[in-house]
């Protein structure tokens, strides 16, 4: 008994001593609700996200014990830096939807709050209910789609004309982007495997799998994909026509990822491509953009950064023209 008093005893000393090595502490500024945001939502936010997303920080007792502390302290250095809903009202409209987005990515996909965070916040946890009125609002302000009903059958030849390969695009000379890769002008001949649109800024985007790519999706090998895939993400603007339904206006970009685990290891294993407009201009100004590219992927990691979601694999059989 008294050697465990003992040892008791001495943990409590080295416990209290460890109280003297502190880092500095967060600022604590109080933060406004976020204008033009429903009250419904504002709660969501300042009970899961505030803590480590704005400038106001609740640090419990716990939180301010060593060596907790700089756990904690890291989780709002690094929160603030990739979103302050303190500075919520400097951000563009279209700015704001897209963290939004993202932010809501990183909900549904258990990567926000962190899990290391709710072990110790279990208030910051979000219920069903929680992230469908957080899937509602960000609907809700889905960017404008401007409707055309003249142009509509031109989009739709165009549209049309672009899987096929048919626009002139491939004939054009396009140069690389600045991490070195090359334009992949046959992607529009490979199988579409999925398509999807971005709700914040209003784009429908059709994304192409080459051959290697599809057979591991076949064989559902995806996790890690196989050196060689290559997945190709085109995106055009939305327009509503007069019947309600979408239809691709303006191309605005294509994007690839590139599998190579050795080649690109240091960029997770792959290569990252961008080309905007119609006339390809290459994306980035230099070879450091895709670190912009992985950042955006980090919520979907553990799916080795894809976020698409093939479909039916049995469709997948038949080319698609």
């Amino acid at each position: 008994m008294k050697k465990i008093r003992l040892v008791v005893l001495s943990i409590a000393v080295i416990i209290a001593l460890m109280q003297l090595i502190r880092p500095e502490q967060p600022s604590n500024i109080p933060s406004s609700d976020l204008p033009g945001i429903p009250q419904e939502v504002n709660a969501i936010l300042r009970s899961s996200c505030f803590d480590c997303h704005s400038s106001q920080t609740n640090l419990r007792w716990y939180d301010q014990l060593t060596p907790a502390n700089y756990l904690v302290n890291d989780h709002i250095i690094k929160g603030r830096k990739a979103l302050d809903f303190s500075n919520w009202s400097q951000l563009t409209p279209a700015v704001q939807n897209t963290k939004l987005y993202y932010s809501l990515n990183k909900i549904l996909w258990g990567q926000m709050p962190l899990p290391s965070y709710l072990l110790a916040h279990p208030q910051a946890a979000l219920s069903e209910k929680d992230i469908n009125t957080l899937k509602d609002f960000v609907r809700s302000r889905k960017a404008p789609i401007g409707i055309d009903t003249i142009k509509t059958d031109k989009i739709k030849q165009q549209f049309t004309d672009f899987v096929r390969g048919k626009m002139g695009q491939s004939k054009q000379t396009v140069q690389p982007t600045p991490n070195g890769i090359s334009y992949i002008s046959d992607y529009r001949n490979w199988n579409i495997i999925s398509i999807t649109d971005r709700f914040d800024n209003g784009t429908l985007r059709m994304i192409y799998g080459n051959d290697i790519a599809v057979r591991a999706i076949q064989e559902a090998r995806t996790n890690p994909w196989p050196d060689g895939a290559v997945l190709a993400k085109a995106a055009w603007k939305q327009v509503a026509n007069a019947d309600g339904s979408l239809s691709t206006g303006d191309f605005v970009q294509v994007e690839f990822m590139i599998k190579d685990a050795k080649q690109y290891a240091a960029t997770a294993g792959w290569g990252w491509a961008r080309w905007r407009g119609k006339d390809l201009k290459p994306y980035g100004g230099t070879a450091l953009f895709t670190a912009e590219c992985i950042a955006c992927h980090q919520p979907v990691k553990a799916n080795d950064f894809v976020f698409t979601r093939p479909l039916d694999l049995k469709k997948l059989t038949a080319k698609n023209h």
